[in-house]
């Protein structure tokens, strides 16, 4: 049984990385979608500033990690706390990634998983970690790029995620050498995609972020920050934290 609730045996839900089912149910069918009009400027997911949006979606699994608006360091963040659970939050949107390439957001950890390891199911827990998701209507062609702080996984690595081929991880940060402080990102949707799947990237259906300890059953903390799809050319405000 998935934590879709659904049996579908091949699928481990949201944490074995692609959200089959809540990605058919709620991003197929859902009203809340960001439209998909290019423009000259970055596209606003949520900066946390106002709280958080009543645009996320919330989806448990095991247990329930806790999302907290917070001021962190001065700036408007996300504050996720998990003891031994897996839960989501999933925003949806409807975009072409060739006018919207580009994703940026920052995020804090306190340390990654002592026990997590990308490449078993029984490690794939993480401090932090954002997902970009591209929809099919058969809903096992699914696919997820899913943005990582690897627990070993090398900085740049690319690894199919330890349940599902369809979902692959992408280390952007690894280990706790950045640990306790800000780390601004920025990551190439497009250049990704073909990198994972090989192909070019069909239409992008929802974002969605989750700090997870279900299958460790240890505890984690993180802050994610502002989250932005920018168009060609421009570059998010924020400067480098490296």
């Amino acid at each position: 049984m998935g934590r879709s609730g659904i049996d579908i045996r091949p699928v481990r839900g949201f944490c074995g990385g692609l959200l089959h089912v809540a990605i058919r149910i709620f991003v197929l069918f859902a009203a809340l979608a960001v439209p998909g009009a290019g423009g000259a400027g970055p596209l606003l997911v949520d900066d946390f500033a106002a709280g958080l949006s009543d645009r996320w979606e919330k989806k448990i699994f095991k247990g329930e990690t806790i999302y907290t608006p917070v001021i962190d360091e001065g700036r408007p963040a996300l504050k996720a706390e998990s003891r031994a659970s897996a839960s989501g939050l999933i925003y949806h949107v409807d975009l072409d990634p060739n006018e919207y390439p580009r994703l940026s957001w920052s995020w804090k950890i306190v340390r990654t998983i002592g026990k997590g390891d990308e490449r078993t199911k029984g490690g794939d827990d993480y401090a932090a970690r954002l997902y970009v998701v591209y929809p099919s209507i058969l809903f096992w062609k699914t696919r997820a790029v899913n943005y990582i702080w690897a627990n070993r996984l090398p900085r740049g690595a690319f690894l199919p995620n330890a349940y599902s081929k369809n979902s692959v991880m992408v280390a952007v940060e690894s280990g706790d050498e950045n640990a306790g402080r800000w780390i601004d990102e920025e990551r190439n949707l497009v250049e990704d995609f073909r990198r994972a799947f090989g192909e070019n990237p069909p239409r992008l259906g929802a974002v969605a972020i989750m700090t997870d300890t279900d299958n460790t059953g240890e505890r984690a903390a993180a802050w994610y920050g502002a989250i932005r799809f920018l168009p060609p050319g421009l570059r998010s405000r924020a400067p480098s934290s490296r």
